[in-house]
């Protein structure tokens, strides 16, 4: 089983939803730099329904050695900079990002990265799920932004191609 490195957005989606145990199911540790913990603790501050990394004994807080000074001109959050530093310093780690900036810069740096709902379909594949279209719901309900095309993609990929294609 593969380790893991998380910014903030697949916890607290993951959270949101009800499946943030999954993480443990399908990845030995999760690490989370301490970047990504207070972007947490910040929205616990601001009164939002967020994980709180010490209460999960696979979650492990980690901090990178060096950030790469040419990523820091990018239009990226703290949590995603720390989440990928920690990456390139611990490469056989897969990286969790949602952010479409944060997932190039990162494959471009050769890292390889997950999304959200790339956890859902590996959740499927591992029975940890009967289906993915539901979750995909409730992601959508709890504030990720899913694109059709995606939504599409996403649901073929699990053998649900036969998804409502209604509005959302």
């Amino acid at each position: 089983m593969a380790d893991a490195i998380s910014n903030t957005s697949p916890l607290l989606y993951l959270h949101r939803i009800g499946a943030m145990e999954w993480l443990s199911q399908l990845f030995h540790e999760v690490w989370v730099p301490t970047a990504v913990v207070a972007e947490l603790k910040e929205g616990q501050r601001r009164g939002h329904d967020v994980p709180v990394p010490s209460n999960y004994g696979w979650v492990k807080i980690m901090e990178p050695k060096l950030m790469p000074s040419e990523w820091l001109s990018l239009d990226l959050g703290n949590g995603e900079l720390a989440a990928m530093a920690l990456a390139l310093e611990n490469p056989v780690h897969v990286v969790l990002l949602d952010d479409a900036l944060a997932r190039r810069t990162a494959e471009a740096a050769g890292l390889s990265v997950q999304g959200t709902l790339r956890i859902l379909l590996d959740a499927k594949s591992r029975g940890l799920t009967e289906r993915v279209e539901p979750w995909v719901d409730k992601l959508e309900g709890a504030g990720m932004w899913v694109s059709a095309g995606v939504r599409q993609r996403i649901l073929s990929l699990a053998g649900e191609g036969g998804a409502s294609g209604g509005p959302r």
